[in-house]
């Protein structure tokens, strides 16, 4: 079992800065791959940006050069920090982990942090 808490949301005007933490904790040497997604009203949750355990990241293109993805082993964190924010980047955000299965590559599990919001007015 992995349990994530993300945390960081909040009210922001356009062009200013937010930064999201997820805490993971319990099995988190299982963990491969963690990342934050975002949902929006009326819109499918969307992956924002992943980071895996050689850190490679990846990032939507609507976030790229706006946003970056990091970790912390020792503490256990992943942040996302969030600049030049938009107000479309307005949604429910949610940390991910994920557990992938070394030998085949496929997703054996999925954690989910209760979400965070961020509302940015323009």
């Amino acid at each position: 079992q992995v349990q994530l808490v993300d945390s960081g949301g909040g009210l922001v005007q356009a062009g200013g800065s937010l930064r999201l933490s997820c805490e993971a904790s319990g099995s988190i040497f299982s963990i491969n791959v963690m990342g934050w997604y975002r949902q929006a009203p009326g819109k499918q949750r969307e992956l924002v940006a992943r980071i895996t355990n050689d850190g490679t990241t990846n990032y939507a293109d609507s976030v790229k050069g706006r946003f970056t993805i990091s970790r912390d082993n020792a503490k256990n964190t992943m942040d996302l920090q969030m600049n030049s924010l938009k107000p479309e980047d307005t949604a429910v955000y949610y940390c991910n982990a994920q557990i992938v299965n070394v030998r085949t590559q496929r997703v054996q599990a999925n954690y989910w942090g209760q979400g965070t919001q961020v509302t940015v007015s323009s």
